[in-house]
């Protein structure tokens, strides 16, 4: 209980005393996982639609993968990455390992069959409501997609922040790819990770309560834009 209030206590010294580098660490993590889940949005949201407009033979063994693969193990993720964009590896030459870039591609990687599943899953149902008016209406696929990706934009907000839960909580494939290097790719996961195997549990807690803080505040605001674009409908 003790480190509990000293970490409460030392979190709202750094918050309020502007700490350079927890500020510093708090924008790269926010930045890191804002923009993979943006990527992984443009991405898994579309597929999800994609998915529950067209019929097709592989079609349920996509749908299982997806379903698979949101349960992917983020160490063997981040692993994958490392091997791929070591000097070694096939994509090398780009010299991207130990930087937010390649930390951004291991977080699409693991939250991109999370937004698709989530999506496929409430753009399927729209899809039985709007099927016979679409079809009646000779519309496209790509205007059926686009319709139901419209109609849907409050379920596939939810998506997006499933996939932002998840990405803003990982540590083990951005320890791995990343290296935790201080200034440049040291994020809340990694920080709290490395302060708590130094035994430093106050500003671990610290660090803790200020992702959390982090994670409800970018929830409370989409969840606000949320309601006030449903608010101007009426």
């Amino acid at each position: 209980m003790n480190d509990i209030l000293a970490g409460l206590a030392q979190a709202l010294r750094l918050v309020v005393g502007f700490d350079p580098t927890l500020y510093e660490i708090t924008l790269r993590s926010l930045s890191v996982t804002l923009t993979a889940t943006l990527i992984a949005s443009l991405i898994g949201l579309p597929l999800g639609a994609w998915l529950s407009v067209n019929r097709f033979r592989a079609r349920r063994f996509i749908i299982a993968t997806l379903n698979a693969l949101m349960g992917l193990p983020p160490v063997v993720v981040g692993l994958i990455v490392f091997v791929i964009f070591s000097r070694s590896g096939p994509l090398g030459v780009f010299g991207l390992l130990f930087t937010t870039k390649v930390m951004i591609i291991a977080q699409v990687i693991l939250i991109t069959p999370i937004i698709a599943s989530v999506a496929h899953q409430a753009i399927r149902e729209l899809w039985a409501e709007y099927h016979d008016l679409l079809i009646s209406l000779n519309a496209t696929r790509f205007q059926r997609i686009k319709a139901l990706l419209w109609d849907s934009r409050r379920a596939l907000l939810t998506a997006s922040l499933t996939g932002f839960g998840r990405a803003v909580g990982e540590v083990g494939a951005i320890m791995i790819v990343g290296g935790n290097i201080d200034h440049s790719t040291r994020v809340l996961t990694t920080a709290i990770a490395l302060e708590t195997g130094k035994g430093n549990f106050a500003l671990a807690l610290a660090l803790g309560f200020v992702l959390i803080a982090l994670a409800l505040g970018v929830n409370y605001v989409l969840h606000f834009l949320s309601r006030t674009e449903r608010s101007s409908r009426w």
